[in-house]
């Protein structure tokens, strides 16, 4: 018989490195999980991705016991790393930080396709274009899809 759900919670921690201390501790503490337990199994499960901002889904059961999914990390933190950025623009319409190429959003928007909505690369490439220009971040030269015509 399936156990029954008592709620979910989701937090971004960085891979590898989980540890009892906040964000972690007080977001599973107040839901009764047992904290320790969480940290081994997500840093076990995410050791090859040490340091990358990782959203985890956890599924929490009746009996106290959890489940827990890792997502692939955020389109914004990937477009920083690719453009060398510390951060995005406090005005993206106005002051642009960076620089991305279409070749760099084709590799985010096909390591993001898992957790897109997204049915085609292009689609999921228009959207971490848009992420791209939302931070202030230039997308340089032209959509591929724009010179097929």
């Amino acid at each position: 018989m399936a156990k029954e759900i008592s709620g979910y919670l989701k937090l971004q921690v960085r891979g590898g490195q989980a540890n009892p201390s906040p964000p972690v501790g007080p977001a599973l503490g107040s839901k009764g999980l047992n904290i320790m337990e969480f940290c081994k199994q997500f840093n076990a499960r995410t050791q090859e991705k040490q340091g990358q901002v990782l959203p985890v889904l956890i599924t929490i059961f009746t009996d106290k016991s959890f489940e827990f999914v890792v997502k692939t990390p955020p389109a914004a933190v990937m477009i920083l790393e690719a453009s060398k950025v510390k951060k995005g623009s406090s005005e993206p319409n106005r002051l642009k930080v960076g620089s991305i190429t279409w070749d760099q959003i084709k590799t985010i928007a096909e390591t993001k396709m898992p957790d897109l909505n997204a049915f085609t690369v292009e689609s999921a490439m228009r959207m971490v274009a848009g992420t791209a220009r939302s931070m202030g971040v230039r997308v340089k030269g032209e959509a591929p899809w724009a010179t097929a015509n």
